[in-house]
């Protein structure tokens, strides 16, 4: 099973504002959509934080397995598998035959698993200085960018973005 890792981010590396992303890009959120579904039955693993950012009509996110890390070991809501530590949520993706496991935020799962995953989708917002809570420290010796696109912005987008494929060597 791979592990993958998605986030959209500005120029200085933030990641949200007001438990809510700080920007409005449809285009992202369509690309976000179609590589977490994928091709197979994928999971997507996130913070209590994100998934209680989530719209109501998007939660849980369909077509996927929503597996969401708290440290409430009573937390529990209709749509979510509920994983205390990294290798639980892990096993439940595995255990639900995924063929990929998309970490999908906040800024503390992301830092519990970048030693993990495989691969880092970076969305780039260029705007700076757009939030209040940042993408955690991230050394990019050992990973290489594989893909690469200038996207402008789509005509409901607020920004243009450059998307960014990172994978290990």
């Amino acid at each position: 099973m791979k592990i993958a890792m998605i986030v959209a981010m500005d120029e200085d590396g933030f990641i949200g504002k007001g438990n809510g992303l700080p920007w409005r890009i449809p285009t992202d959120m369509a690309r976000f959509k179609e590589l977490t579904i994928g091709d197979g039955f994928n999971s997507v693993v996130m913070g209590r934080k994100t998934w209680d950012s989530l719209p109501d009509s998007f939660r849980p996110l369909p077509e996927r397995v929503n597996i969401v890390m708290s440290r409430d070991t009573s937390w529990t809501d209709e749509g979510a598998e509920t994983a205390l530590y990294i290798g639980r949520a892990i096993e439940l993706a595995f255990a639900e035959g995924s063929d990929e496991l998309w970490v999908i935020g906040g800024a503390e799962i992301y830092s519990m698993f970048l030693d993990r995953v495989e691969e880092i989708h970076v969305t780039t917002v260029h705007t700076s200085g757009s939030g209040e809570v940042s993408f955690p420290e991230w050394d990019k010796d050992g990973w290489a960018p594989s893909v690469s696109n200038e996207g402008g912005a789509g005509p409901n987008d607020e920004f243009a973005t450059t998307y960014t494929v990172w994978k290990r060597i």
